[in-house]
C-alpha cells in the first residue's frame, strides 16, 4: 500500500510540476508556432497530394478521396476522447488545476472533428452502400462518441459550482472511454458494411504505398492542428482565469477599504 501511495504522489509531483499557469503559458508560447506551422504545411500539403495527385482506387474510383480526411478525421475523433479521458483521470486522482480546463478545451474540439468524421463518412458511403446511414457497429460507436463529447460539454455548464460541473464532466469523460476499444474493435467483432481497418499495428497496410504517404501527411497535419487548436484554447482560457482571479481579489480588496473607511 505504502509503495503504490509512493507512486502515486511521485506521478502526482511529475504532473503539477507544469500545473503553474505562468510556467504553463511560457511553455505553451514557445511551443504554439512549432505545433502550428508544421500542421498548417503538412495538412495543406497532404491534402493537395491526397485529394489532386494520388491515384483512384481501382474499385472505388474517385470517391476514395474522402479517405484523406475521413481516415484523419476518424483517427483524432477517438485519440481526442482519450485524451479527454486522461484529463479527466488526471481531475479526478490528483486534482490537476489544469487538466479540467483542458478537458473543457478538448471537448468542442473533439466534437467538431467528430461531426467532420461522420459527415465525411455518409459523403463516402453513399456511393459505396447506396445510403447516408447504417446502423451498423462502427458507425454507431462513433455517433456514441459525438454524443459523449456533447454530453461532457453540456455536463460541465450544467452546475452553478464550476467544480460540481468538473468532476461530473471528469466522471462521463472516463466512463466513456469504454466506446473507444468498441469503436476500435467493432469491424473484428461484429459483421458490418464497413471495411476493416486498412493500416494495424500488428500487419502491413493493405494499401498502395501512392495512397498510404499523403494519407500519412495529412494525418500528421490534422493532429498537430488539433494539439495547436486545443494548446491556443488553453492558453486563452488559463489567461482569462488569471484576469478573473485578479479582478476577483482587486474587488476584495476594495470592498476591505471600504470597509474600513467606514
Amino acid at each position: 500500500m505504502n509503495a503504490t501511495q509512493s507512486l502515486t504522489a511521485r506521478t502526482g509531483n511529475l504532473f503539477h510540476r507544469y500545473a503553474n499557469p505562468g510556467r504553463f503559458l511560457r511553455l505553451g508560447a514557445r511551443l504554439q508556432p512549432w505545433l502550428t506551422w508544421p500542421a498548417l504545411v503538412l495538412s495543406i500539403t497532404g491534402l493537395v497530394w491526397g485529394l489532386f495527385l494520388s491515384p483512384a482506387d481501382w474499385q472505388q474510383g474517385d470517391s476514395v478521396r474522402i479517405m484523406y480526411v475521413h481516415v484523419p478525421t476518424a483517427w483524432l475523433a477517438s485519440s481526442g476522447y482519450m485524451a479527454l479521458a486522461v484529463c479527466s483521470l488526471l481531475s479526478l486522482v490528483w486534482r490537476h488545476p489544469l487538466a479540467d480546463l483542458a478537458a473543457v478545451e478538448i471537448g468542442p474540439v473533439g466534437a467538431a472533428i467528430t461531426a467532420v468524421c461522420l459527415a465525411t463518412g455518409s459523403l463516402w458511403g453513399k456511393p459505396m452502400w447506396g445510403t447516408w446511414w447504417v446502423w451498423d457497429a462502427r458507425l454507431t460507436s462513433v455517433l456514441v462518441l459525438f454524443f459523449l463529447y456533447l454530453g461532457h460539454i453540456a455536463m460541465i455548464r450544467a452546475f452553478d459550482e464550476p467544480q460540481r460541473g468538473y468532476r461530473a464532466a471528469a466522471i462521463l469523460g472516463l466512463a466513456g472511454a469504454i466506446d473507444l476499444p468498441i469503436i476500435k474493435f467493432s469491424v473484428q467483432w461484429w459483421n458490418t458494411l464497413h471495411q476493416p481497418d486498412s493500416i494495424t499495428v500488428t500487419g502491413a497496410p493493405t494499401m498502395s504505398t501512392s495512397m498510404l504517404w499523403p494519407l500519412a501527411v495529412v494525418t500528421l497535419g490534422f493532429t498537430l492542428g488539433f494539439g495547436a487548436i486545443v494548446l491556443a484554447r488553453l492558453r486563452a482560457a488559463v489567461m482569462e482565469s488569471r484576469i478573473r482571479t485578479a479582478l476577483a481579489a482587486n474587488r476584495g480588496r476594495q470592498d476591505t477599504s471600504t470597509g474600513n473607511a467606514s
